[in-house]
């Protein structure tokens, strides 16, 4: 007798869960990701074959462009608004609790503390076509010196890189240096693009 053949269905496959999970996977990324923040100026950074990488957080970035004008930047909201309060109690200059929002907002600056809150007045898109003639840092005012070190009181965690253009000239970069070991920092980073290392034999 021959034998009854059984109908098989089709195995199916439900994809509901896989889809649920990658928008998941999706918003969980879209959420904890931080944008890296529009800069000011504009730098070329030298290459090297360095595979040191500077902190996420916790960094002053002193950027120093072509021109040779130093531009001050540092990471931390709270941070920023210490040392804004600091830096007004030491140059009697007086912020708004807006100007002191906005500054905690701003990625980096290039202006004495005299101009700040002109600067800090100015619209959005306003600010990133400012003229800002660099942070001062010549013997008889070095301002740049006092927010490095206002800042490693607000926050003594903080590392310091150096980002210079490859077009600046050295004697900026001396001058930056200096200043640095002025205020006792002998150690810093200097950031440059990564170049491929020498290839074995």
């Amino acid at each position: 007798m021959p034998k009854i053949k059984t109908h098989r269905a089709a195995p199916s496959l439900d994809m509901t869960p896989m889809v649920d999970l990658a928008f998941l996977l999706v918003t969980f990324f879209m959420l904890i990701s931080q944008f890296q923040p529009e800069e000011v100026v504009t730098v070329t950074t030298p290459s090297s074959t360095s595979q040191i990488k500077i902190p996420e957080s916790n960094v002053i970035t002193l950027t120093v462009d072509k021109g040779g004008r130093v531009f001050f930047g540092v990471d931390g909201k709270n941070t920023k608004a210490e040392l804004l309060d600091k830096m007004a109690a030491k140059y009697n200059v007086t912020f708004s609790e807006q100007e002191r929002a906005k500054f905690a907002n701003l990625p980096s600056f290039g202006v004495p503390i005299t101009q700040l809150k002109s600067l800090l007045a100015l619209p959005k898109e306003q600010l990133k076509k400012a003229n800002q003639p660099g942070v001062p840092m010549d013997s008889l005012n070095n301002e740049l010196g006092n927010w490095v070190h206002q800042t490693r009181m607000a926050n003594p965690q903080t590392v310091i890189a150096i980002k210079g253009d490859e077009g600046a000239d050295v004697p900026t970069i001396k001058k930056v240096i200096k200043t640095l070991q002025d205020y006792k920092v002998n150690r810093f980073n200097l950031i440059t693009s990564q170049e491929g290392g020498p290839s074995s034999i």
